[in-house]
């Protein structure tokens, strides 16, 4: 099957579009998108693959729903398109960073910036039906991504994963933590942000590992 995406990951996932699944998931989506309106644009379902080579990827990021709102998806988990109000778990993440590195609120939460620089920004579902939360949950995009994280953490080393609230650590469990970092809180929405998201220090810590396995820091 012919799945548009960049080449390293096209190379890297190649069997996985093969798979029985991958083709019912295919025709689901397709499907989707001629008779609903779906998000994100459909050019945009493999953005944050597009964004982030295999080879370039240092830290993972993994959300688990695209935005179903209008013009807010794009294809990276947590990122809005620019001129969009920041909803409220992306505007905790800055509230993290601000308090942890002393950056100041950015103007746009567009985080192709971070992407660019090896932040895959991975949702476990891909596409979402318009303003129907989890509508595309259980129809096959949470196998294919469990495939993308099984890759990464098996045949690269010393990459960052941050997993943000139990869906993200269950998803991210199998991952070896004596291979990679595996940095773990409560996830960003207002439900749990003072619990121990605001405080996790994770922006430091991934870019301290960064570094002291020679790799460049993420300017966040």
């Amino acid at each position: 099957m012919d799945v548009k995406i960049e080449s390293s990951w096209k190379k890297v996932l190649k069997p996985e579009f093969e798979k029985d699944y991958f083709v019912k998931l295919t025709d689901f989506v397709r499907n989707e998108y001629k008779t609903k309106l779906t998000f994100p644009p459909a050019s945009l379902i493999f953005n944050a693959f597009d964004q982030c080579s295999f080879d370039q990827v240092k830290v993972v990021i993994i959300g688990q729903d695209p935005y179903h709102g209008d013009g807010q998806a794009h294809g990276l988990c947590f990122s809005v398109n620019d001129g969009v109000a920041f909803p409220p778990s992306l505007l905790n993440i800055f509230k993290e960073i601000e308090r942890d590195l002393g950056k100041p609120m950015p103007t746009s939460g567009n985080l192709i910036r971070w992407a660019q620089q090896g932040v895959l920004l991975l949702n476990a579902s891909l596409t979402v039906q318009a303003h129907l939360a989890g509508s595309h949950q259980g129809k096959g995009w949470e196998t294919f991504t469990d495939a993308v994280i099984h890759k990464l953490a098996t045949e690269k080393e010393h990459l960052v994963f941050m997993l943000w609230g139990s869906y993200a650590q269950k998803k991210g469990e199998f991952i070896d933590s004596n291979r990679h970092l595996v940095l773990k809180s409560v996830h960003p929405s207002p439900l749990s942000a003072y619990r121990g998201f605001i405080g996790n220090n994770h922006f430091s810590l991934a870019n301290k590992y960064l570094n002291e396995k020679g790799e460049k820091e993420i300017n966040w």
